[in-house]
């Protein structure tokens, strides 16, 4: 039997998705984005050279979740945690009302790495477009802003 001279790469597929320790199927997640600055170009006068710089403020990718619709209590959970933000009839708490969230890679069914989500609050939930004689699923993407994500382990 041949043995492994390397370590084989994670795959994409195995995955998990939290909100306050709550784990939640979903079927894809992007934006893992661990931060991005912009750069300022610092021209030195009398020089030809233009030097590139941080600028010190830290962004980071809108977290996209997408799940499907099945009926599951998964469903009442979304409408909840979008209703607790936004209100078309009353007082909407807007971003003020946000929740840490943990996407987690699996592999063989373990925990191999974590990312934290710190302070997330549902920019926009949508869903899939109906169409008679489509075979496509009927899908929730839910984008997250928030205020920082980690990979912790």
């Amino acid at each position: 039997m041949a043995e492994h001279t390397f370590a084989e790469s994670y795959r994409t597929h195995g995955f998990a998705f939290e909100i306050n320790g709550q784990q939640c199927p979903v079927t894809k997640v992007t934006g893992l984005n661990e931060g991005m600055t912009d750069t300022i170009e610092q021209p030195d006068g009398g020089s030809p050279v233009v030097h590139k710089i941080a600028s010190g403020v830290i962004k980071f990718d809108t977290l996209v979740v997408e799940r499907n619709m099945d009926g599951s209590r998964f469903d009442q959970f979304f409408q909840d945690y979008f209703a607790d933000m936004f209100q078309l009839n009353g007082a909407s708490a807007g971003s003020s009302k946000r929740r840490n969230c943990a996407v987690l890679k699996l592999e063989n069914g373990n925990e191999v790495l974590r990312f934290a989500v710190y302070g997330a609050w549902v920019k926009s939930s949508k869903f899939a477009d109906l169409e008679a004689g489509s075979t496509n699923l009927f899908k929730q993407t839910v984008e997250l802003e928030h205020d920082g994500l980690e990979r912790v382990s």
